[in-house]
């Protein structure tokens, strides 16, 4: 993640840096939900898309700092074009 990416290192009075960082983290799933929305691809990619999504959902109930790194591989994919293929659900 590049510094405009983190979340800022001082929490609000009385907010631990892990409530910061889930804020954050919840912030960063809110927009790759929408990017994956504003995509013009099948529905049934659009589908694996959203799982995935939910997957790092799933994740970061246990673990934030995972959860954050598979979200970054999930949006560099985006970034770069890589979208993974139909599934056959």
């Amino acid at each position: 993640m590049s510094t405009v990416d983190q979340p800022s290192p001082d929490p609000e009075p009385g907010e631990s840096s892990e409530a910061v960082f889930y804020a954050f983290l919840a912030e960063r799933l809110r927009q790759a939900h929408a990017r994956v929305r504003a995509l013009e691809v099948s529905d049934a990619t659009r589908a694996s898309l959203t799982r995935s999504l939910l997957r790092v959902t799933e994740v970061a109930k246990r673990d934030l700092p995972e959860a954050a790194r598979r979200l970054a591989r999930f949006i560099a994919d985006l970034d770069s074009g890589r979208l993974p293929p139909p599934s056959a659900h």
